[in-house]
């Protein structure tokens, strides 16, 4: 079979598609990447075949959040449409916010599939409003807290359908969107919510991850814990959480005698380490398997690569789903949450977790969750057999 994988260029969604088409590599399937060209080398190292997704560059209507998914959407499809056309493939597998993937996919009569690389996010009747980190209310209180919240944003939900209808009605499409034959969700089950409305067509994968480098980050030589700081790679995230861990978290003071500090990140710039000290780019989930604790900003990706590993953490939301995630992470029981960021709540929260070992334990309990989740590979297969 073959199938075209189609993503944007940030990493919390690039990533996962390559990691998609390595596993239909290993299914002796026929991936092709579409993403930026940026990741082309990563992903040409893995054996993933590459080209370059066209219309990725900003316009002005990107000041506009409808714009940039909709109406950029229905732009880039038209774009990608030759590209695709030539490309022949059986199937269109299209990260969720890159929508043009699945609207030029209908425009060539092609079926497809929507990636999720996270939990399902699409509104629920059972739910408060996804963003809102907010467990489901409980009892009939609860129940109106969640029903008022999602009267709030449903006027906002049906602007986007709107615009949407326009948009895919601007390049001969039908208004109404019939939706993708599957949506795979890249998640651990033990970051989901329970919903009484779970689509038919979604699908818990578990989550895809892609490392970008070979390369093993060092680790300190010391005999105390080892604490891993992974700063978010979305523009959303948090910053200067790297910074205030090196400056605050001493070995022998705030931290336990003998312990160091592993920074993994992609990029940027050069840091003031302390002997007890690295930074980095290497591969994380080598590094999670040494690390006691994960200090991060709650990307998806980061956050089920340390709950695989059996890692608790201390999570600095940003923006974005960040928010959404970190709260997850603490009701599941493997973190705790810092907002706002300060020397004083960062100390505590990373003394508390590394001195209790029921975040370890259920960081362990998370990871036994993945037993649950189906082959994405054999999910797009059954699709498109019908």
């Amino acid at each position: 079979m073959r199938v075209a994988v189609v993503a944007g260029p940030d990493p919390g969604h690039a990533f996962p598609a390559i990691a998609l088409c390595i596993r239909f590599l290993a299914a002796a399937d026929t991936p092709i990447l579409l993403t930026g060209a940026n990741w082309f080398d990563a992903a040409r190292s893995a054996g993933v075949d590459t080209v370059e997704l066209a219309g990725l560059e900003a316009t002005d209507e990107d000041r506009d959040a409808g714009a940039r998914i909709h109406q950029r959407a229905a732009h880039m499809a038209v774009l990608n449409v030759p590209q695709l056309r030539a490309l022949a493939p059986d199937l269109v597998v299209s990260d969720v916010i890159t929508a043009a993937g699945g609207m030029a996919a209908e425009l060539l009569g092609i079926p497809w599939i929507e990636l999720n690389p996270h939990p399902l996010y699409l509104p629920s009747k059972g739910l408060p409003p996804l963003g809102s980190g907010l467990a489901p209310g409980r009892g009939a209180v609860g129940r109106l807290r969640d029903a008022a919240m999602r009267a709030l944003t449903a006027r906002s939900w049906r602007q986007g359908l709107r615009q949407r209808a326009t948009a895919r009605a601007g390049i001969g499409l039908p208004a109404c969107d019939p939706g993708p034959l599957r949506r795979l969700i890249a998640t651990l089950p033990a970051l989901e919510v329970p919903r009484p409305d779970w689509p038919a067509e979604a699908v818990i994968v578990g989550p895809l991850h892609f490392e970008p480098t070979g390369r093993l980050l060092p680790i300190p030589p010391g005999t105390g814990p080892v604490v891993v700081v992974a700063p978010s790679t979305a523009a959303s995230g948090a910053g200067g959480v790297a910074e205030l861990a090196l400056r605050c978290l001493i070995p022998g003071d705030t931290l336990p005698a003998g312990s160091r500090l592993v920074v993994s990140r992609l990029s940027g710039v050069e840091l003031n380490l302390p002997p007890w000290a690295v930074a980095g780019l290497g591969r994380q989930d080598e590094l999670l398997k040494h690390a006691d604790l994960l200090i991060c900003g709650g990307g998806h990706g980061i956050v089920a690569k340390s709950l695989l590993a059996g890692v608790p953490m201390v999570v600095v939301p940003g923006g974005g789903d960040q928010w959404e995630i970190a709260n997850r992470v603490v009701r599941q029981g493997s973190g705790r949450l810092v907002r706002p960021l300060t020397a004083e709540a960062l100390i505590a929260a990373v003394g508390e977790v590394l001195s209790s070992a029921r975040y370890r334990a259920a960081a362990r309990q998370a990871a036994a969750s993945l037993t649950e989740v189906a082959d994405p590979v054999r999910v797009c297969r059954q699709a498109v057999a019908g």
